[in-house]
Formats: structure tokens, sequence, C-alpha cells
């Protein structure tokens, strides 16, 4: 018996062992392609252009600064809300939809995915605009009687932005629905509840693990995104993503440029944070 198990033990390290040799190209891969990359961006915050927290206290107290912070949180909440409203209702429809015309329906959602971004964004500018399709259409209808600003602004950041983000919900979303048992649904029914009360008490909870990937995805893209806010908002409503690419490029300053990124990183590893926790307790339970 005793041989048996210091045999069994050996065996057991020896797995181990040979686990953790598996895992030696993709612990490298991160600390060469993550973590060396940030601590570098770290120590240019805190040593350029002069060693202390000066960058953090200017980026963190001055207006201007501020006011891009609250423009790119505001920004991507809001894209993010309006993609879960028009996401959640798509989704469930693609996971109800007869396999023809559901299959049909993702291959146009996944064909947008596959166009080239910039291509999308200069053709919401050439809708968005005063004398664009969208603003003589309701002219046209008498809904309007002058041209709506479009672009230039938030609103057409946050247009372009949900149009962009939209199947980073739906796809996480329809996947989730479709792993709901209908049976569910159906003894719901059977039990008296109404619709509204399946959709609320049975449907909704079901899908949040879904709802919440999916608005994390939506969040953290849009907090760093750059080509739309660039094209779509103008200089008077920059993003972070935008003024990271303004320090570095136009003024060379890599501390601020660094400050800037990591207080970006630092965000959106804490939302990762606060997911994580969300699903463990759904684990839990």
């Amino acid at each position: 018996m005793t041989f048996s198990a210091a045999t069994v033990s050996m065996t057991g390290k020896g797995k181990r062992d040979i686990n953790f040799r598996y895992l030696v190209p993709a612990l490298l891969l991160i600390v060469f392609f993550f973590v060396v990359p940030v601590l570098m961006l770290l120590m240019r915050s805190v040593l350029e252009p002069e060693p202390g927290l000066q960058n953090y206290a200017t980026l963190l107290g001055t207006t201007t600064y501020l006011k891009i912070f609250a423009n790119t949180f505001i920004v991507a909440g809001v894209v993010t809300l309006i993609s879960l409203l028009i996401g959640y209702p798509v989704a469930w429809a693609l996971a109800i939809m007869p396999e023809r015309w559901s299959r049909l329906v993702l291959a146009i959602i996944i064909l947008s995915m596959w166009t080239n971004l910039l291509a999308r964004t200069y053709a919401w500018m050439v809708l968005l605009q005063r004398t664009g399709v969208i603003n003589k259409t309701l002219i046209g209808l008498g809904l309007i009687d002058k041209p709506l600003p479009l672009v230039n602004n938030l609103v057409g950041v946050t247009i372009g932005m949900t149009y962009i983000m939209l199947p980073f919900v739906i796809l996480p979303l329809m996947g989730v629905i479709r792993s709901i048992d209908p049976a569910i649904l159906r003894a719901a029914a059977l039990c008296g509840a109404t619709k509204r009360q399946c959709f609320t008490r049975v449907l909704l909870p079901l899908s949040l693990p879904g709802i919440a990937a999916g608005a994390l995805m939506v969040f953290v893209m849009s907090l760093g995104y750059f080509v739309t806010p660039a094209l779509l908002g103008g200089t008077s409503n920059m993003m972070l993503a935008e003024l990271v690419a303004q320090f570095v490029q136009s003024l060379v300053n890599w501390g601020m440029g660094s400050a800037a990124a990591l207080v970006l990183l630092i965000v959106t590893l804490a939302l990762y944070a606060v997911q994580l926790k969300y699903f463990n307790q759904n684990k839990s339970r």
C-alpha cells in the first residue's frame, strides 16, 4: 500500500510538472506582450519628463482632461445601453426564428463586422452630414425644418459606435438565449405567468450572463476606440484614446500619454474584476 501511494503521489506530481511545462509558452507570451509593455508605460508615466507623479496630477487635475474623461465614459455608457436595448430583441429573434432565416440574418451581421472599419465610419459621415440621406429624408417627410447637427459632436460618435458595437452584444446574447430550455418558459406560462412575467422573471434573469458579457465587452471597447470618435466627433469632443494619440504623436509627451493609457487600463481591469466576481457568485449559487 505504501509503495502504491508513493507511486500515485509521484505520478500526480509528474502530471502537475507536465501541465506546468505546457503553460510556459503561454506565460512567456503574457509576460513579453502584456506585462513588460505595461511596466514600460508605468515607468514612463512616472519618469518622463521628470520623476514623480506630476503626470497623473496634471491629468486628473485639469478641467480639459477631466472633460475628456467625462466624454469617454458618457459615450461608452450610452453606447452600451443603446446596444443592449437594440441587441437584446435582435438576439432573441435570432434564437427563436427558423434556422434558415437565422443563418441568413447572422451572416449579414457578421458580414458587417468584416467590412473595413474606416469605410464604415466614412459611410456614416456621408449619411449623417447636413446634406446627407438622413437629414434629406427627415426634411422630405416634414419631420424637421432644418438639418440636424449629427456629425462633429457626441451624437454622431454615439450613432457610429453603436452600429459598430451591436454585433458584440448580439452574438453572446444569442448563444445564452439559445441555451435556455424553452420548457422553462412553457412551465411558467402553465403556472399562470403572463408574457411580461415570463420575460422579466424567467428569460431576463437567465440571460443575465450574456447581458453582462456583452455589456462589458462593448463598454471596454468603447473606452479605447479611436477611429470613429476621431472622424465623427471632431476636436471639440475628444475622447481618451484620441488624447493618448495626441500626446504621443503630436506633442511627443510619452509621460502624459503613458499616464492616460494606464488610467484607462486600470478602469478596464477594475470592470473585468467586477464581472469575474459576478460570475463567481453565480457559480457559487
